[in-house]
């Protein structure tokens, strides 16, 4: 089985990645609804949440409140890094588990959508990373569009790698400022005809 990652900037068509390669039968799973099914109700990585943050970042109901855990965690690096801590061994054993799970079943190839797969030292586990890309332009209006202030914006940017960087270690670049019938013809010649020994190291899309 081919395990392909699939990084890329925050607003910069991850998602829409993954969708496109589903419709297309390819096994996908994302670290961001690992993240959200791992801090549910009654799930045990709450205690520690509430440990370290307090219950400042529950609503009344118990629920964990994921906004108000994302201001405090995106303005306090030491926060942030905590919150890593604590979520990314157990998103990472979520998605290597489910990868186990396909190769036994023999699945030809899959993929695991990870916004901080360069960040989290996660290269050698894949077989080949593809990095979607937009200009900076489009990734602040499609952030802007989610109602996030600038500073929020600013904040999320520092957090993770500049999409340049992850541009030069991918294996492939799919570009996300185009229309849907292309990006998806640029996933294609990537997952189904495109040998692996190709690099986007100039930077330049499928």
């Amino acid at each position: 089985m081919t395990l392909f990652g699939i990084t890329g900037g925050v607003g910069m068509g991850k998602s829409t990645a993954g969708l496109l390669l589903r419709q297309r039968g390819v096994e996908v799973t994302d670290t961001d609804v690992i993240a959200h099914e791992l801090t549910e109700p009654g799930q045990p990585v709450l205690r520690e949440i509430a440990q370290r943050f307090g219950r400042a970042v529950f609503s009344a109901d118990g629920r964990l409140n994921r906004p108000a855990l994302a201001q405090v965690a995106f303005a306090d690096s030491s926060a942030r890094a905590d919150l890593e801590a604590i979520l990314h061994p157990r998103i990472r054993a979520a998605w290597q588990a489910q990868a186990l799970a396909w190769r036994a079943a023999g699945r030809p190839c899959a993929a695991v959508v990870i916004p901080l797969l360069f960040e989290t030292g996660a290269e050698p586990l894949f077989d080949a990373i593809i990095c979607v890309a937009c200009t900076r332009a489009l990734q602040w209006r499609r952030l802007s569009g989610r109602g996030w202030t600038n500073d929020q914006i600013r904040r999320r940017l520092e957090a993770q790698w500049p999409v340049e960087e992850k541009i030069t270690r991918a294996d492939f670049v799919a570009w996300t400022e185009t229309t849907l019938e292309a990006l998806a013809a640029q996933l294609e010649r990537v997952v189904f005809h495109r040998p692996l020994t190709s690099s986007a190291a100039s930077g330049a899309p499928v």
